[in-house]
């Protein structure tokens, strides 16, 4: 009986020492940090007591943000250190560390041994420590470069996307960093640089939509790296939102040898499935489990992931079998706020992602470099689509940079292939060569080949092998691959400027000059930037799904907040935002949720009044209604104003209203209606906490947001108050600030502002006061609570949009009519270009007026109803002509200057196989739009610039580039 009992305790020694419990611990706390360079600072017993105390993510140079402009953010060399404790079973088995970042270049010590080094700035990376690490304590240091002159040390080489334009250099660790510690027999980890190991891929096929079904794969890495062969019984469980297993399956048993590394997949169809979508992040968690002969577990993969069908054709998007029209913001990867830049908790990034699909955004892409995990798994939980780019600046670019951009492509889908979210790769923030999309698409293949996300690069608008496209600026329509606009209305306003009645009196335009030249749209009053996202919007509006055969699949405005980047306006940061810095909603905002809250139109009635009605008397102004209805009436204090002239579908003007105290009402013949009221004078302050829905963690990393009002008596803001107010802080926490300043003094702006607080990693009571002169001050008392700093806490997903509708999210309202043939006066070999479905490609005459006419045969006789075109030179140059239907003339005048498409409608109705473009003069060129270029000049040739001939008569030029009959459906 003895004998047994000690056979039976060496066995369970055995097996405990063989099944090492896998753990991932939250490494952020505990970092010293210097800035300057320290020779001896690798050194175990290096004494660094004097160094500052922080928990990671902690940018050493966050505190800038928005108080410098980017080019002036230090780019210097700062330190990291950490002393940590392992056991004797941890350091029996292995250790990983992952930091989910570094800027610029990060070299990593452990017990003054060298492990390795990372110098992309972007991507995640790892190390196994385990030959470096020992029982007890030991010490891991840092040393972060984040010059903006980084050289790649193995390629020797800058790095495109390290660029002073676009992102933000915050640098040493502003991201978090990971612990694990697992047995010999492991699941790797997906941190391809260094490991090179790809971790696990979870995916779906086989979608039956309506029915929730789907089958699900589970594939892992597993790596032995013990003595002996180890077998094993390969598990994947899943897991809903509320913690209830929804399926288990396994594969065969498998022995592997030492040293060896293989991937084993297992799959099982799944019934009753939440599909992930837009503003509905269901995520299920999949535990992928090696097990051992006698059940004990080896080791356990924690992977949280959403299922989603997706389709790229016909010009269009589909997600879990409905069209989605993309309409959203191309934010800054850095996605800053103020005093922290991007090193905020994960609940702030969900509180700022989230407002995104509030806004009716159902894409953001980050724009030149792949944004942190943080962010991605963010947007899975809020329901956010996202474009993921891995890193670029504006051109495409040979030799070792091309080898950095393909390295970093890799690693960020092998990183980041388990997050729904993700529905396209962009390989470029500029069109690339097909040799360099094949290249990149061969590596999507490799990586993630059953994931359903489209690759692309911005542009490509002629290479077929890309899965999207789209420009910058302007409107692309497709039949093939879906196009949608990369970034559009870069207009800038600060959210002070009301408008031109109400303080500061804010005339719309003024500003200073850029580039010498008035930069009208770089200084808008919120009136006026709210009316520019109705105007730009509805060029995409116009060639939405449904319109045609070709149709455009949307686009994304730039910005979403305001951002710490290039900048044209009077800020020496970018305030082109819906939102300010603090995420403050512009009216711009509420622009968007009118006209964005359906997946290709509006699908719910919504009226919305741009400005306040806070004037004094005698003021005299233009109000504006955005508003998804037919028609919209003003009512003020129950007297009707009469109905607004409509105009970009969306927008009804009411020109010369008298101000008059009360109640301004917009009502919809849709019923939709919209209040706005006078308000009283200044009374009293109000602060409102916006806080981690978790409770506050006394971590020395989580934050509050704090919101300061002023309000009447009623408790309603006052839209015109923009006095100093005074904080003061005591407990536990540390002024962060807000916008441009770390004091304690600010002024509200149009009635409001917001400032950071971070707590400290004691728990207690945090207390905050304000006052001003001439108002009732205000305070807030809260509580930070003790937190376990290794155990990560889960964040509750957004599910307020509910899931894919099974409904189509359009109608088919025209279709176009296919041509057969043209002829034209000049160059009929190549009048096909003209209706290629290419928009690099154009026809053009000899510049004679008597050639500049081109004739298309239609595959049937019908009365066209639309010609949709895309004449080179859009923005620039209009065209006189005449179209006739056969002999007949059923349109003549001079065509608008567009971003890209117009419209002609026939003044007669002729039934017709045949249709006539003729030019009756000279075109002119001015420019419609301003100067809208980025920061890279445009190329020569692009077909939308031209210079002025002749003091702007140009010759008898017939260009087009793209030309499309239409026919309504009855």
């Amino acid at each position: 009986m003895k004998k047994c009992f000690l056979f039976y305790i060496l066995l369970m020694l055995i097996v405990s020492v063989n099944a090492t419990e896998r753990q991932k611990l939250n490494f952020n706390g505990g970092w010293r940090l210097a800035v300057g360079d320290f020779a001896e600072a690798a050194k175990p017993d290096y004494d660094d007591s004097l160094w500052q105390q922080v928990t990671l993510p902690y940018a050493f140079n966050g505190d800038e943000a928005f108080r410098k402009d980017i080019v002036d953010l230090t780019d210097t060399v700062c330190w990291y250190r950490k002393t940590f404790t392992l056991t004797e079973g941890e350091v029996q088995g292995k250790v990983f560390i992952e930091f989910e970042g570094a800027r610029q270049g990060a070299d990593v010590w452990v017990n003054g041994q060298k492990v390795g080094f990372s110098d992309n700035g972007v991507m995640a990376f790892g190390f196994d420590l385990t030959p470096y690490i020992k029982e007890g304590q030991n010490v891991i240091a840092v040393r972060c470069d984040n010059n903006w002159k980084y050289r790649d040390r193995l390629l020797d080489s800058r790095y495109q996307w390290n660029d002073n334009n676009f992102n933000a250099n915050y640098g040493g660790l502003p991201k978090n960093v990971w612990l694990h510690i697992t047995g010999k027999l492991y699941q790797t980890l997906p941190l391809y640089s260094n490991l090179g190991t790809t971790g696990t891929y979870i995916y779906a096929t086989d979608f039956d939509i309506p029915n929730h079904q789907a089958t699900i794969h589970a594939e892992s890495q597993i790596r032995n790296e013990d003595a002996k062969p180890r077998s094993f019984t390969f598990f994947a469980k899943v897991l809903d939102m509320d913690g209830k297993e929804v399926a288990l399956f396994n594969g065969e048993r498998i022995t592997m040898q030492p040293g060896e590394t293989r991937t084993v997949r297992i799959q099982q169809s799944v019934n009753n499935l939440h599909f992930w979508s837009w503003g509905y992040g269901y995520l299920y968690t999949i535990k992928t489990l090696l097990k051992a002969d006698d059940g004990s577990r080896l080791d356990n993969v924690i992977t949280r992931t959403g299922f989603r069908k997706t389709r790229f054709a016909e010009g269009k998007i589909w997600l879990n079998e409905r069209v989605m029209m993309v309409h959203g913001y191309a934010q800054r990867t850095s996605n800053e706020w103020p005093g922290v830049g991007i090193s905020v908790p994960a609940w702030l990034s969900d509180y700022s992602n989230g407002m995104m699909v509030e806004s009716g955004a159902n894409m953001v892409r980050w724009m030149h470099v792949t944004p942190w995990k943080q962010d991605i798994e963010s947007c899975d939980r809020v329901g956010l689509p996202q474009a993921m780019p891995a890193g670029d600046a504006e051109k495409d670019v040979d030799g070792a940079r091309w080898q950095q951009r393909t390295a970093l492509m890799r690693d960020a889908i092998i990183y980041n292939r388990n997050n729904p979210s993700i529905l396209f790769y962009e390989c470029g923030n500029e069109s690339i060569s097909r040799e360099h999309m094949l290249e990149m698409k061969a590596i999507r293949n490799q990586y993630d080949p059953y994931g359903g996300r489209a690759i692309g690069s911005r542009e490509m608008l002629d290479i077929d092998e890309a899965e999207y496209g789209g420009e910058m600026l302007y409107i692309n329509k497709s039949k093939k691959h879906p196009m949608w606009a990369m970034e559009y209305c870069r207009d800038e306003g600060l959210r002070k400027y009301w408008d031109e009645q109400s303080y500061p009196f804010h005339k719309e335009g003024d500003g200073p000059l850029y580039r010498g030249k008035p930069a009208n749209e770089y200084n808008h009053n919120m009136d006026e930037f709210a009316v520019e996202m109705v105007r730009r919007w509805y060029d995409y509006w116009r060639e939405r799904p449904g319109t045609g055969t070709r149709v455009s699949s949307g686009g994304v405005k730039i910005v979403f907040s305001d951002t710490n980047t290039h900048h044209r306006g009077e800020k020496h940061y970018r305030t082109s935002g819906v939102v300010d810095a603090m995420r403050i909603p512009k009216d711009a905002f509420f622009a968007h949720q009118v006209m964005w809250n359906g997946w290709v139109e509006p699908e719910e009635a919504k009226t919305y009044i741009v400005g306040h009605w806070n004037y004094p008397a005698h003021t005299v102004k233009s109000v504006y209604v955005v508003s998804t209805a037919d028609s919209v009436e003003l009512f003020l204090n129950g007297k009707s104003l009469g109905k607004g002239k409509q105009s970009y579908r969306y927008l009804f003007s009411f020109d010369n209203v008298g101000f008059e105290p009360g109640m301004l009402e917009a009502v919809g013949s849709d019923g939709s209606r919209y209040q706005l009221e006078t308000v009283g004078e200044p009374y009293q302050l109000k602060l409102t906490a916006i806080e981690n829905p978790l409770g506050i963690k006394a971590d020395g990393a989580d934050m509050v947001l704090v919101q300061v009002e002023v309000t009447d008596k009623q408790g309603r803001r006052c839209p015109l108050d923009n006095r100093m107010i005074h904080f003061s802080l005591w407990g536990e926490a540390r002024w962060i600030g807000g916008i441009e300043t770390d004091a304690m003094s600010l002024p509200v702006e149009c009635g409001v502002n917001r400032v950071l607080l971070r707590t400290t990693t004691n728990a207690g009571e945090i207390n905050l006061s304000v006052y001003a002169d001439a108002v009732k001050p205000a305070y807030v008392s809260l509580n930070s609570k003790k937190t376990n700093f290794v155990k990560s806490e889960k964040l509750s997903s957004q599910l307020d949009r509910g899931e894919t509708p099974i409904t189509p999210s359009y109608k088919e309202l025209a279709r176009g009519i296919d041509i057969v043939s043209a002829k034209a006066g000049y160059d009929s070999e190549h009048a096909i270009r003209s209706y290629d479905d290419n928009e690099l490609s154009e026809w053009k005459n000899d510049g004679r007026l008597s050639t500049a006419w081109i004739t298309y045969k239609l595959a049937k006789k019908t009365v066209v109803d639309d010609i949709c075109l895309k004449l080179t030179g859009w923005r620039l140059r209009s065209y006189p002509i005449e179209v006739y239907a056969g002999k007949q003339l059923i349109w003549s005048g001079e065509t608008e200057r567009s971003l890209g498409y117009i419209h002609l409608t026939p003044t007669k109705r002729v039934k017709t196989n045949e249709i006539t473009i003729r030019l009756k003069g000279a075109g002119k060129d001015k420019d419609a739009f301003g100067g809208i270029t980025e920061l890279a000049q445009p190329v020569a040739g692009e077909l939308d610039l031209f210079k002025a001939r002749n003091g702007g008569e140009t010759k008898s030029e017939l260009r087009i580039v793209e030309i499309e009959f239409i026919e309504q459906i009855k």
